[in-house]
């Protein structure tokens, strides 16, 4: 009788660990996947973020501390091989038993082409896989020809700044996690669930936010955020480089500053990670409004949960703050 009370014990003990399973260690590459994926994880854990802010994602030495974040990872959620080319390198070779998600190839992202030139007026079809349809979405989108310092021909990776496409990666972020933990796999579901209504309520502020902001003129430091413009109704005017890891030709420069006495283009938009004497040099004397600065990855934006919100909040706001000042 003691054996058999002391064995039921031991067999309540062991239980809870074979049931619930264990959060798997998980890494990412930017902020704002960071916060999607620390969204999801709530109060079970928090990911690693592997690409500090304000560094260049296209190009990155890891840290050891960020090497050994990726080598212990049992899952890897990363934007696309365009956006990060030397990780997938990392990831077989430090993490090659970990479940790798790209969620630029989940399916129902929208995934836009590069657009061409400085006036980014070059168009091609999109692939739109998914059903998160909006009135704003245009059926003819931009061709190739944006470089990061290495060849780049094709997919636009970043994705994440249209929230459709958030949506559809919270749901795949949490399938992943439960996956590898079934037993936290209704908290992840719960999780992404309230994510995804809370970013179906920004999208619609958003939207009536920038309902009249929509003939804003502006010029982006890069050519990153056709997929925000895509998702409500904006549109560019051109981008002073090529990448955020190239210089503009004077050929580009001269090209943008006809573009912007053509069109009265009203904002030149900063990033904070550049130099701003090159926007003043090229833009200085033109009278446009050189002073609002976004940027597509949210540098200077605290990590965790809220940040991808927020990030989408500053960017309409200097679409918004160059709409009222003209």
């Amino acid at each position: 009788m003691t054996f058999r009370i002391r064995h039921y014990a031991m067999a309540l003990l062991l239980a809870p660990a074979v049931v619930a399973g264990e959060v798997p260690s998980v890494a990412v590459d930017i902020p704002p996947v960071h916060s999607l994926v620390d969204r999801v994880m709530g109060d079970l854990g928090s990911p690693d973020l592997v690409i500090q802010p304000g560094a260049s994602p296209h190009g990155y030495s890891m840290r050891p501390s960020e090497a050994a974040a990726l080598d212990r990872a049992g899952i890897v959620f990363w934007v696309s091989e365009d956006l990060t080319p030397w990780l997938k390198r990392s990831i077989d070779t430090l993490a090659g038993d970990a479940v790798s998600v790209q969620l630029m190839d989940v399916p129902g992202t929208l995934r836009l082409d590069y657009r061409e030139g400085a006036t980014l007026d070059s168009r091609e079809d999109a692939h739109d896989d998914h059903d998160h349809g909006h009135e704003h979405d245009q059926g003819h989108q931009h061709s190739h020809g944006h470089d990061h310092g290495h060849a780049h021909h094709g997919e636009d990776p970043h994705g994440w700044l249209d929230p459709a496409n958030a949506q559809v990666w919270l749901d795949a972020i949490a399938e992943s996690l439960a996956d590898a933990d079934p037993g936290n796999a209704a908290t992840y579901r719960d999780n992404a669930r309230l994510a995804r209504e809370e970013l179906e309520d920004l999208t619609d502020e958003l939207d009536e936010r920038l309902a009249k902001a929509r003939g804003a003129r502006f010029v982006v430091f890069h050519d990153a955020y056709q997929y925000f413009e895509n998702r409500f109704g904006l549109s560019a005017a051109g981008a002073i480089a090529l990448g955020d890891a190239s210089d503009p030709s004077p050929a580009r420069i001269d090209a943008l500053r006809q573009r912007v006495e053509q069109l009265d283009v009203d904002c030149v938009f900063s990033e904070p990670q550049f130099n701003p004497a090159l926007i003043d040099s090229v833009f200085g004397d033109t009278g446009v409004d050189t002073s609002i600065v976004v940027d597509p990855l949210g540098v200077d934006l605290p990590l965790g949960g809220r940040l991808y919100g927020a990030l989408l909040q500053r960017l309409a706001e200097g679409v918004t703050s160059c709409a009222q000042g003209r």
